[in-house]
């Protein structure tokens, strides 16, 4: 057995013959009278006290403690004392990651997960919990997003295992499912909307949707596109950066998932970014790479606000993009400025992205270079948001078997 079991209602006394016999203890009737203790694998006590008629419970604890010894399943008890928010916050500040990611992971399980669950031990999960608890996130939040913030917590508690703070994650057991998820196609634009957009646009942006809708840039990536980063020699566009805050701060960064890439310029693309440049001479800026304390990196931006500034999202969203998408009948106007733009999140600049996808699959590009071009980390992820736009096979295969059995029956 791993310990021993203390009965503190007797103690062992020797007699002068040196017989020993038990005798009551001073706390004979009073407190628990169990205390099972044993010696952990960093060489410190531990114990647990059971009330009077529980030694067999004690007996079964010690047993079960040896056990998880050795099947390596052992977990200190102070540490499974631990909640889950106090190992969290804990896990978050060593991760190394963007701190904008850190920030966003941070805010999701302060909001979503924090107020569920985040006073349970670590020691006390079972897959219950996790089962109740998504099912209030598929009650409060979208799906797709409840899938961010179940993947967080997923991660945690399979840190808590790996520290030794759990012996398995809950989230792994069968029966515990992610948020379920509305699957919803992406619909891509017409040619007529694009162009009905980027008419609408303030003429030093209308350059923007040919790099959305022309290259498949993301957003953030055409507000940091420098001018060095245009080959019209090659007719390469190297996507090496974009512009976006970290904490609500404005830096250069490399592009998302920190995959830059080449993507071919068409030729009407090509004579656009020439003719705003020429416009619109490139400005340089200077900025912090990465984080706001980064080292400061100067860039000659392609685009930029009217006061010679690097352009901000969120006025570029609210002040071109959105009367825009007003001009073009994509979204209503709004019935007065104190009422805003309606939502239109499926409308950002990212349905231009959607639109180059779906131009190049029903030209007959292949899905792996539509990936590359794109800049997801893998073909399947782009495979599975564009699949449905894929040109249909069954003509071609019925085409195919149709030749096979007309030259079988020509040469019969």
């Amino acid at each position: 057995m791993a310990g021993h079991i203390q009965d503190r209602w007797y103690k062992t006394e020797t007699d002068t013959n040196g017989k020993e016999s038990k005798v009551k203890s001073d706390r004979f009737g009073t407190g628990l009278r169990y205390r099972a203790r044993y010696v952990g694998p960093d060489g410190t006590e531990k114990s647990k006290s059971f009330r009077d008629g529980q030694k067999r419970l004690a007996d079964q604890w010690l047993k079960d403690i040896e056990a998880d010894m050795t099947s390596g399943q052992y977990v200190d008890p102070r540490a499974a004392k631990t909640t889950f928010q106090q190992y969290t916050e804990k896990w978050l500040s060593t991760l190394g990651a963007d701190p904008n990611t850190i920030e966003s992971m941070n805010s999701q399980l302060r909001l979503h997960a924090f107020p569920y669950i985040g006073s349970r031990p670590l020691g006390s999960f079972k897959p219950e919990h996790i089962r109740e608890w998504v099912a209030q996130l598929e009650a409060s939040v979208p799906g797709s997003y409840g899938r961010i913030i179940y993947a967080n917590v997923r991660g945690a508690l399979s840190a808590a295992v790996d520290d030794g703070y759990l012996s398995r994650n809950p989230v792994s057991a069968r029966s515990v499912k992610p948020p379920a998820v509305d699957p919803k196609r992406v619909v891509p634009w017409s040619a007529e909307r694009v162009f009905a957009v980027q008419a609408a646009m303030p003429a030093r942006y209308r350059a923007m949707v040919d790099l959305g809708a022309g290259c498949g840039m993301r957003q953030g990536e055409i507000l940091g596109i420098a001018v060095e980063a245009i080959d019209f020699d090659s007719d390469t566009l190297h996507v090496v950066q974009q512009l976006k805050l970290s904490s609500s701060k404005p830096v250069f960064a490399l592009p998302k998932g920190g995959k830059t890439r080449d993507v071919p310029i068409p030729g009407p693309v090509a004579d656009a970014l020439r003719a705003h440049m020429k416009q619109f001479p490139p400005v340089e800026v200077t900025l912090p790479w990465k984080t706001p304390d980064g080292p400061k990196v100067t860039k000659r931006l392609v685009f930029m606000a009217p006061g010679g500034n690097h352009v901000w999202r969120t006025s570029l969203n609210e002040e071109s993009w959105k009367p825009a998408l007003v001009a073009a009948g994509v979204i209503p106007k709004p019935e007065t400025k104190a009422d805003g733009y309606a939502a239109a999140r499926e409308h950002g600049m990212h349905a231009l992205r959607h639109f180059y996808a779906s131009a190049l699959l029903d030209g007959g590009e292949n899905i792996k270079a539509v990936s590359e071009y794109l800049g997801h980390s893998n073909a399947a992820l782009t495979l599975r948001i564009y699949a449905h736009l894929m040109p249909s096979s069954q003509e071609r295969t019925r085409t195919a078997i149709a030749t096979v059995y007309d030259e079988a029956r020509r040469t019969v």
